[in-house]
């Protein structure tokens, strides 16, 4: 059976009509240099957050910063969203968050190095226009002054 004709009517009516954005050009950037010489951050959307930050809370935009060097044992996800089995990444934070494997690709040569901060942002937002307006262009705007060359993002 495919996965559509396993939701409620409803579900279905909201997927087929989800509200996607589309834009005439996309903000790419080539690769200036190798991997091997540039700068990588991370940026979820996991809902990660330091222990101490605040949660994310339902519909929350903006983002989180996480020092590289936070022990991930004082990393939190708040996330809300009740569309993901959240128990592999209670296990092993590398999961959805890969830290470990970042600082082991670093010690490789497979990356020059790695940003001092990374960030999270709350996934399943149904209205991302703040993200899209003004924290997608505040954490660019960071990352580049940060000299910032590779951003993986991490989804849920």
């Amino acid at each position: 059976m495919p996965i559509m004709e396993r939701l409620s009517k409803s579900m279905q009516e909201r997927m087929l009509n989800w509200p996607c954005n589309e834009y005439q050009d996309t903000p790419w950037t080539p690769m200036t240099k190798p991997l091997s010489q540039s700068k990588v951050a991370l940026v979820s959307t996991a809902g990660f957050h330091v222990r101490e930050d605040r949660p994310f809370v339902g519909g929350d935009t903006s983002y989180r910063i996480i020092p590289r060097t936070t022990n991930p044992a004082n990393i939190i996800q708040s996330h809300t969203s009740i569309g993901f089995d959240r128990t592999e990444t209670f296990r092993d934070i590398n999961i959805t968050y890969p830290v470990n494997r970042l600082e082991e690709l670093v010690v490789r040569g497979e990356i020059g190095s790695l940003s001092d901060d990374y960030y999270s942002f709350m996934g399943a937002l149904s209205d991302v226009s703040q993200l899209v307006e003004h924290f997608g262009p505040q954490l660019a705007k960071d990352l580049k002054n940060k000299s910032v060359d590779v951003v993986l993002l991490v989804p849920t």
